[in-house]
């Protein structure tokens, strides 16, 4: 919300000195001129102010989605004899929670004939299929033959179309 402020304003402000300036005449006083001139530098700080801002907290989005990756990679790479076990994960329908994060079920079927633990983990992506954000979810203790449940839930507020898939998941 605060750069549709900012645009708005550089917006008034462009309109403010492209108005004064168009009625600037001889007749005019300096003052005015002065401060359609005052209005435009105005605008023009305003918008490097609202391009700044838009630039940082993409520069931000980016090296927290850089940073969840890096750790989820991790934090899979750290199983010592895990086995990779993808086809043996389900993922129900992403919704939100009451706090606006994105949320899926995470299924997953012990096919050994022992208990075991399971790391999975979930992208959360657009519509166009550009990760948003990516989290593990950990199930511990999944007896043998059964399934085991959790909810992968994003690091972050994602808004439009989001999906989900399975990028990877072991079984320790």
């Amino acid at each position: 919300m605060p750069r549709t402020k900012g645009v708005l304003l550089t917006a008034a402000a462009v309109c403010c000195a492209a108005v004064l300036t168009g009625c600037s005449d001889d007749d005019t006083p300096s003052s005015v001129s002065s401060a359609a001139s005052k209005a435009a530098s105005a605008a023009e700080s305003l918008g490097r102010e609202a391009s700044s801002a838009a630039s940082s907290l993409a520069s931000e989005a980016a090296s927290a989605f850089a940073s969840a990756t890096a750790e989820a990679g991790r934090e899979l790479d750290e199983i010592k004899n895990g086995v990779d076990v993808t086809s043996d994960v389900e993922l129900g329908t992403p919704g939100k929670d009451k706090d606006g994060r994105a949320t899926v079920d995470v299924t997953v079927t012990n096919t050994t004939d022992s208990t075991k633990s399971f790391a999975v983990q979930v992208d959360f992506t657009d519509t166009g299929g550009n990760r948003l954000d990516t989290v593990v979810v950990t199930l511990s203790d999944v007896a043998a033959g059964k399934t085991g449940t959790a909810t992968a839930r994003s690091n972050r507020d994602l808004s439009g179309d989001v999906r989900t898939q399975v990028a990877r998941a072991v079984r320790y």
